[in-house]
C-alpha cells in the first residue's frame, strides 16, 4: 500500500515554507492570466488554422476550436478547485499526491515532464523556421546545416537552441521579471491578432464560406500505426470534413490550447491563489477562445479553405489579398508570440520537477532556490539545457502529438481527483468550487478520451514507452527516496 499513500494537503502547504524551498509570491491575478494568453497564442493561431480548415474542418474550423475550449474549460474547472485548494508548485502531480497517492503522482510528474518538455522544444523549433523566414526576407539567410536538425537537412538547431537558453537565463532571474517579459510581449502579440481579426474584416467574401461545413469524405489513407485508435479499436474509417470531421479536427486544434494548466503551477508564487488561481485559468481560457474562433472565421472568409497556406496561413492569407505588408507583420508577431510560448512551457516544467525533487522523488539537490532570485535555478538551468538539447539535435515532428497525449492524460487525473478529494476531505476550505460535482469531472473524463482515442496508435505506444521508463525510475530511485516514505518509517522506529 506504500504506493498509494497520500501527502495531505497541509503537509504540502507546510513544506511550501521551508527555508531554502521557498518560492516568492510575486503573482497576481493579472500575471496569471498573461501568463495563460502568453502560453496559448502561439502554434495554433499561427499555423494550426490553415492546416485544420484545409484537411479537416474547412470553414467551420471555429467550431472545432470551441469544442477543444469545452473539453479544457470543463478540465479548468477542476484545476481551479484543486489550485485554489492546495497552492503548491507542481499543478496535477501535487494535487494526485493528495488524492490518487505516490505512485500514481509519480506517473502524472512524470507525464507533465514529458508534455512540457517536448513542447517547449517543438515550439522552439517552429519558432526557429519563422525567424529564418523573416531573416530570409531580410536579405539574411542562414545555412541550412546550423538551422536545421539531422535529417531534415542540417547538422544542429542553433536558432532554436539560442532562443531556449535566453529564456532559460529569464526565468532564473526573478517570477517577476518573467512576468514582465512575458506581459509585454503578449501585449505585442495580442495587438496582432487583434490586427489580423479587423484588417482582415475588409477582405473577407461571402462566398469562401460556403458550403460552411463540407461534405464529408473518408480518407482511408490513414492506415496501420498512423491510424486513429478509435479506428483500430471500433473500425470507425477516419473522415475529413462533415460532423465527423469537425470532432477529428478537435484531436488536431487542442494542441493550440496546451499549456493553460501551467497557469496552476505557479499557484505557490500567487500573491492570493485561493482567488487568483481560478481566475488566472478560466480567464485566460476564455479570451483565447474567444481570439481563436475570431481568427479563424476571418481567414476562411478570407481565401477558400482548400487555397489555404498550411505553414503560415495568415500571413499567407493577406499576401493572396495583396497586402504584403500585413504578411510581414503577422510573420513578426509569431516570432515574438512563440517565444513567450517557449518561455511559459519552461516555467511549467520547471516547477513540476521542482516539486518532486522536494519531495524526494528526484535528487532533493535540485529544489534548491536561489538566494537572491528566489527561483528553483538549478532544476531551470538543467531542464533548459536538456530542452536546448532536443531542440538542436532531434527532429520532433513525429513527437508533437505525444504533447496533446500527456496533456490529456493530466486532465483526466485531475477530473478524477476533484472527485476523489471530495470524499476524502470534505471539511477542506474550498474558495473555488467546481461546479456540478461529480457530472462536471465525468464530462471532463470523457471529453479528454475522446479525444485522445482521435490520436493515431504509434503516440499511444511512444506514451506508454514513457510511462515504462517512469515506472523504472520510481522503483529504482523514488520510492526509497521518498520523504513521505522515510518519515514515516521514522515516525514507526522505536
Amino acid at each position: 500500500m506504500s504506493l498509494f499513500r497520500t501527502k495531505s494537503v497541509e503537509q504540502s502547504i507546510q513544506d511550501t515554507e521551508e527555508p531554502g524551498h521557498r518560492l516568492r509570491r510575486d503573482l497576481s491575478a493579472l500575471d496569471l492570466v498573461i501568463f495563460g494568453v502568453g502560453v496559448i497564442i502561439g502554434t495554433g493561431i499561427f499555423v494550426l488554422t490553415g492546416q485544420v480548415a484545409k484537411d479537416k474542418a474547412g470553414p467551420a474550423v471555429a467550431i472545432s476550436f470551441i469544442l477543444a475550449a469545452v473539453v479544457c474549460g470543463l478540465a479548468a474547472l477542476c484545476y481551479a478547485e484543486f489550485a485554489s485548494t492546495v497552492p503548491v508548485a507542481g499543478s496535477a502531480y501535487t494535487f494526485s499526491y493528495a488524492t490518487l497517492g505516490e505512485f500514481p503522482a509519480w506517473i502524472i510528474g512524470w507525464d507533465l515532464i514529458l508534455e512540457l518538455a517536448l513542447g517547449a522544444a517543438v515550439v522552439s523549433v517552429g519558432w526557429a523556421g519563422y525567424a529564418a523566414s523573416l531573416l530570409d526576407d531580410m536579405g539574411i539567410t542562414l545555412p541550412a546545416s546550423i538551422s536545421n536538425p539531422p535529417g531534415e537537412g542540417g547538422t544542429v538547431n542553433i536558432p532554436a537552441i539560442l532562443l531556449v537558453l535566453a529564456v532559460t537565463a529569464v526565468l532564473v532571474l526573478g517570477i517577476k521579471i518573467t512576468s514582465r517579459v512575458n506581459a509585454a510581449v503578449v501585449a505585442i502579440k495580442v495587438s496582432i491578432v487583434l490586427l489580423v481579426i479587423i484588417a482582415g474584416l475588409f477582405f473577407i467574401k461571402a462566398d469562401n464560406y460556403t458550403p460552411f461545413i463540407p461534405p464529408s469524405q473518408s480518407t482511408p489513407s490513414v492506415e496501420g500505426m498512423h491510424a486513429p485508435l478509435m479506428q483500430v479499436l471500433f473500425g470507425i474509417t477516419p473522415v475529413s470534413f462533415g460532423w465527423l470531421g469537425i470532432f477529428a479536427a478537435v484531436a488536431l486544434v487542442f494542441f493550440a490550447y496546451i499549456g493553460f494548466d501551467i497557469v496552476a503551477t505557479a499557484a505557490e508564487e500567487s500573491r492570493r491563489p485561493q482567488r487568483d488561481m481560478p481566475i488566472g485559468l478560466i480567464g485566460s481560457l476564455a479570451i483565447t477562445a474567444t481570439l481563436y474562433a475570431a481568427v479563424s472565421l476571418v481567414v476562411v472568409g478570407m481565401q477558400n479553405y482548400k487555397q489555404l497556406s498550411t505553414d503560415a496561413p495568415l500571413a499567407d492569407a493577406f499576401k493572396a489579398a495583396g497586402r504584403s505588408g500585413f504578411a510581414t507583420v503577422i510573420s513578426i508577431g509569431a516570432v515574438v508570440g512563440l517565444t513567450t510560448v517557449v518561455l511559459i512551457l519552461l516555467l511549467g516544467q520547471s516547477r513540476v520537477f521542482f516539486a518532486m525533487s522536494r519531495d524526494g522523488l528526484m535528487p532533493p539537490w535540485l529544489s534548491a532556490v536561489h538566494p537572491r532570485f528566489g527561483t528553483p535555478y538549478r532544476s531551470t538551468i538543467i531542464m533548459g539545457v536538456i530542452v536546448a538539447a532536443l531542440a538542436g539535435f532531434i527532429p520532433l515532428s513525429k513527437l508533437a502529438e505525444l504533447v496533446n497525449i500527456g496533456t490529456l492524460f493530466a486532465f483526466v487525473v485531475v477530473s478524477v481527483g476533484v472527485v476523489i478529494l471530495r470524499r476524502t476531505r470534505p471539511e477542506l476550505p474550498r474558495a473555488f468550487r467546481t461546479p456540478m460535482v461529480p457530472l462536471t469531472p465525468i464530462l471532463s473524463v470523457l471529453a479528454c478520451l475522446f479525444v485522445m482515442l482521435n490520436l493515431p496508435v504509434d503516440t499511444w505506444l511512444r506514451f506508454l514507452a514513457w510511462m515504462a521508463v517512469g515506472v523504472l525510475i520510481y522503483f529504482g530511485y523514488g520510492r526509497r527516496h521518498s520523504r513521505l516514505g522515510l518519515d514515516r518509517a521514522g515516525a514507526k522506529a522505536p
